[in-house]
């Protein structure tokens, strides 16, 4: 009787008719239909990714969790206006960023609108921000948009780790959508690297992240272009919570930098620097003035960028301290706290690399068994030497200090280091091998 009384009703009559007369496009999707339908929508560039393609497996149980299905990625492309990207003045750039930020969006929902309509589920996560910050300080996107691009043949990794396209070269946003169908023909990898290795990206990052060899120094850029955003934010909050009074917070805080925190919180995040991108000259659209006089492309964009004055954020101790000390002396170092603080010892393990300071270690050969136990249970290996780090799950040869601790005392120890005294004498944290070693590794760290 509920099974009759269901077909009867209107709702379900309406659909029964409709579904006889129409139906979802034949499979797999016609790629040329759908590449006209994104750059229709306003896309400068798009490709295409099956999910088992082995460039992006990594992602995979991500992408499945966010569209329980998914069979193919868009990966869609939009161009940014140079000069805007270029200018000392970062207020101009920044606009730049986040109305292409803007109209990748409205891309992936336009075309999303269209596949739906046609009977195709599909989602558009965001090109950078909303993320899941429910996550955060691990990972709190939903796709990795620069290995899909890749993967589609919209360009290769530069030495500054932005994705440059063979034509707009990496003044990109990228955007990415998840699809439930098949696509008739994918794009691949293309066969060359734009990166001319020319080392602008080298020369001109304020904080020393990129450096000649390859290296990528991740904590150096978050710490200072990332300032007004995530952990940075979080820093910030916690000198409004510290300050005595507002005599106590405006020395902390100057003027200046609340009003650059208040504009970031009311029209959009600011990126402090993001030079690396300015100054590359790589991709057909971009290389002309570059060949022709790159002396003036040195006068005009990358000099600027470099004798600017401004406030380098910087974590006491670091590697990029020392790279603003020895190299920009018309810029200024400010001290904050380490923002990427791990809340678990598998986001700790999955952090180390990406805080290792390699010139803090350049003086160190030391291997480092951690046994950790309560909360989270895992044993690890560290290896420092040669300004290198590698982490290993267990333990592995003989180690120069054993640590075992606690694994809630530990993650509070990593943000007070003020704790260990307190935590050597309770036995929280044990200690086998010479104290000195634990100094040094905390050296490679800093906080």
């Amino acid at each position: 009787m509920a099974r009759k009384k269901l077909e009867d009703h209107p709702t379900v009559v309406q659909v029964r008719r409709r579904d006889r007369t129409t139906a979802r496009p034949a499979e797999p999707l016609d790629a040329a239909w759908l590449r006209q339908l994104c750059l229709d929508a306003g896309a400068d560039d798009v490709g295409f990714v099956e999910i088992d393609r082995p460039d992006i497996a990594d992602q995979r149980e991500d992408l499945d969790a966010a569209l329980p299905g998914v069979r193919t990625l868009i990966s869609i492309v939009s161009r940014m206006n140079r000069e805007n990207v270029r200018t000392p003045a970062r207020s101009v750039a920044n606009l730049e960023f986040h109305h292409t930020g803007d109209e990748s969006n409205e891309v992936g929902r336009q075309v999303v609108g269209e596949l739906e309509a046609v009977g195709v589920r599909a989602i558009n996560p965001a090109m950078g921000f909303p993320m899941e910050m429910d996550k955060f300080p691990r990972k709190a996107w939903v796709v990795s948009h620069k290995p899909v691009a890749v993967a589609a043949g919209l360009g290769k990794m530069g030495i500054h780790r932005n994705v440059i396209h063979p034509k707009f070269g990496n003044f990109i946003l990228l955007g990415t959508i998840l699809v439930d169908a098949e696509v008739s023909e994918y794009t691949r990898p293309i066969e060359y690297n734009p990166c001319l290795e020319c080392k602008l990206c080298v020369t001109a990052c304020p904080t020393g992240a990129i450096a000649s060899d390859g290296h990528f120094n991740f904590s150096a850029c978050y710490t200072h272009n990332y300032r007004e955003f995530m952990g940075g934010f979080g820093d910030w909050a916690e000198q409004v919570a510290e300050s005595r009074n507002a005599h106590d917070y405006r020395a902390r805080v100057s003027d200046s930098e609340s009003a650059s925190m208040w504009q970031s919180l009311s029209f959009g995040a600011n990126y402090k620097a993001a030079y690396c991108m300015s100054v590359c000259p790589a991709g057909e659209d971009v290389i002309g003035p570059w060949l022709d006089d790159r002396k003036a492309h040195l006068t005009q964009v990358v000099r600027p960028l470099m004798d600017k004055e401004e406030t380098v954020y910087v974590v006491p101790g670091s590697d990029a301290e020392q790279h603003v000390a020895d190299r920009f002396p018309n810029k200024r170092t400010k001290h904050v706290a380490m923002s990427l603080r791990a809340n678990s010892i598998d986001g700790l393990v999955e952090g180390l690399p990406l805080i290792f300071q390699r010139e803090q270690a350049k003086d160190m050969s030391a291997t480092y068994h951690f046994t950790f136990t309560g909360d989270e249970s895992r044993q690890i290996t560290v290896t420092i030497r040669d300004r290198e780090l590698e982490v290993a799950d267990g333990h592995h040869g003989e180690p120069d200090l054993r640590i075992t601790a606690d694994t809630r005392t530990w993650l509070r120890f990593l943000s007070k280091p003020s704790l260990l005294a307190w935590a050597l004498v309770r036995r929280q944290i044990k200690l086998q091998g010479s104290p000195r070693l634990l100094r040094d590794f905390g050296r490679c760290f800093p906080s």
